[in-house]
This record gives C-alpha cells, sequence and structure tokens, in this order.
C-alpha cells in the first residue's frame, strides 16, 4: 500500500499538500514557498471550505485561494458573518494557530432511547431521534469533537434490529445536522407499525471540532439554530442537562414513561414543515 507524505510549517498546509500529493510522493513546504504554492491553487482545496462554500465563493468571482487572499477582510465578513469571513482571510494566506494533537480521540460515541413497552408510533420515534441527536450533538460541542458519520439503529419487539448509517457531508457537532440526518436514517427503514423496544444513535469517524469542514451558513434559519444551541450550551454548562429542550421535548406522564427524559424549560417549537428539528 502506497502512502502520501506532507511536511510544512502548520497543520493546515501539512494536511492541504497531503491531500495534493500523489500516492507514494512526500511534499515539502518551506515557509519561503507558502504563498507561491497557495496562491494558484483552486477555492474548493482551501480548508474549511465545502461545496457549497466553494460554489458561493465563485459565484462572487473569488476562484483561486489568491483571490480569497486579496480580498478585504470587510468584503469577506460581508458575505460570509464575522467568524467565517475572518478565518477564510486567514487561511487564504496559510496561516493557522491550531497546534498538534497529541491525544487520540475516541472513534465514536453514542446514545440510547429504551423504551418501557414496544412503541407503534412513528410521532413517539422521532421524539427519541430528536432527544438523542441533542444528547449526541451536546456531547460531541463539550469534547470539541465533530461526527463523519451517524450510525441509527432500531430493536423490535422480537429482538432483532436494524442499522443504517451514512456519511454525513460535512463532519459537524451541530444538533440540526445531526438530527436531519438521523430523520433520514429513520426514513430509510420505511418502518410500517414496527414495535419498537430502544432506538440508539452514534457519530462515528470523530475528530477534533478544528478539523472539520465548517459549511458557512446560507440562511436566516442556520444562524437562528445556531444561536438557540449557544443558548443551550450556555445553560446546560451552568444549570445542567435538560434546562432547555425542543418543545416537541415537553414533559407529559406519557412521554416520561417511554423514557424520553423531560425538561425544566423549553424552547419554541419550528414551524411544522421543519418536522420539528432542532
Amino acid at each position: 500500500m502506497q502512502t502520501t507524505c506532507a511536511v510544512a510549517p502548520n497543520r493546515m498546509l501539512a494536511t492541504m499538500a497531503a491531500a495534493a500529493t500523489p500516492p507514494g510522493m512526500t511534499t515539502v513546504i518551506e515557509t519561503a514557498d507558502i504563498e507561491r504554492w497557495l496562491r494558484p491553487r483552486p477555492v474548493a482545496s482551501l480548508y474549511g471550505v465545502g461545496p457549497a462554500t466553494a460554489g458561493k465563493l465563485r459565484t462572487y468571482g473569488l476562484h483561486t485561494i489568491g483571490d480569497i487572499a486579496d480580498t478585504p477582510v470587510p468584503t469577506l465578513v460581508r458575505l460570509f458573518g464575522a467568524a467565517a469571513g475572518r478565518a477564510l482571510h486567514s487561511h487564504a494566506r496559510g496561516q493557522d494557530p491550531r497546534t498538534v494533537q497529541t491525544q487520540p480521540i475516541a472513534k465514536s460515541l453514542g446514545a440510547e432511547r429504551a423504551f418501557a413497552h414496544h412503541v407503534l408510533d412513528p410521532a413517539e420515534h422521532r421524539r427519541a431521534l430528536l432527544s438523542l441527536a441533542e444528547e449526541v450533538a451536546a456531547r460531541l460541542r463539550d469534547g470539541q469533537q465533530a461526527a463523519g458519520s451517524l450510525a441509527l439503529s432500531v430493536r423490535y419487539a422480537d429482538r432483532s434490529s436494524s442499522t443504517r448509517s451514512r456519511t454525513l457531508s460535512e463532519a459537524s457537532p451541530h444538533t440540526r445536522a445531526i438530527a436531519t440526518s438521523a430523520y433520514e436514517l429513520y426514513d430509510l427503514l420505511a418502518l410500517q407499525r414496527a414495535r419498537v423496544r430502544s432506538i440508539s444513535l452514534r457519530a462515528k469517524d470523530l475528530r477534533p471540532a478544528s478539523e472539520a469542514s465548517q459549511q458557512l451558513s446560507l440562511g436566516p434559519s442556520d444562524d437562528r439554530a445556531l444561536a438557540i444551541e449557544a443558548v443551550t450550551d450556555h445553560a446546560r454548562a451552568r444549570y445542567g442537562p435538560g434546562t432547555l429542550r425542543p418543545a416537541a421535548l415537553a414533559t407529559s406522564t406519557k412521554r416520561a414513561a417511554k423514557g424520553i427524559p423531560g425538561a425544566k424549560t423549553f424552547l419554541p417549537a419550528l414551524p411544522p414543515s421543519e418536522g420539528n428539528r432542532p
């Protein structure tokens, strides 16, 4: 088996150089060569830039990393937001403040919801999925990790089980992304009045959150979800888990009996068209 090797002044450049190096070859980027090597490369090869972000950059006439580096920071901030705009400009100039991660991280983490008796109602299944997505995503953010893929397992009353998994389009620690993929995996099972005893969700292919490609927000709904998530994390850190939760997970005797934890205060539910996703 042939491998690639790259040596560069920082982690970002080494990662990009390794991706561009043919199998069996080695690339070395000296400090004096950073600009010459980096500037001609397409925007899609820049660390942290996903397909949608690359398309948006090209829409504004930014086709190479050098184009991004030459764009004033205020312009990038206006187009992509404060944090993302500054990160784009910094990365395009070959800057990466991250240190080397010397300690290994867990390969996966998961959570399970076991019902007190078998449950046929898809609505209850989806509430469990939302609860699982919230827990898994919160644990990812607490550990400063991001999931590259998800696996959903459903166990039935006859003790048989089904599992579906998928790779995320972009590694993420965010509740909305985790929940959306969990719902899609559930839909793939095409359950027909299945008697479900438990549902588990596992985040896999974990990596440091700082290494995950973060798709820039393209709409107000994404900004709203991230803002709610930040408030929820702050409340959870101060008052404990379950302090703030979606209204879809509001406490009721029936739901508590089925193994879905309650909460003290609840965030407003999203419109029905959003499917009660976080």
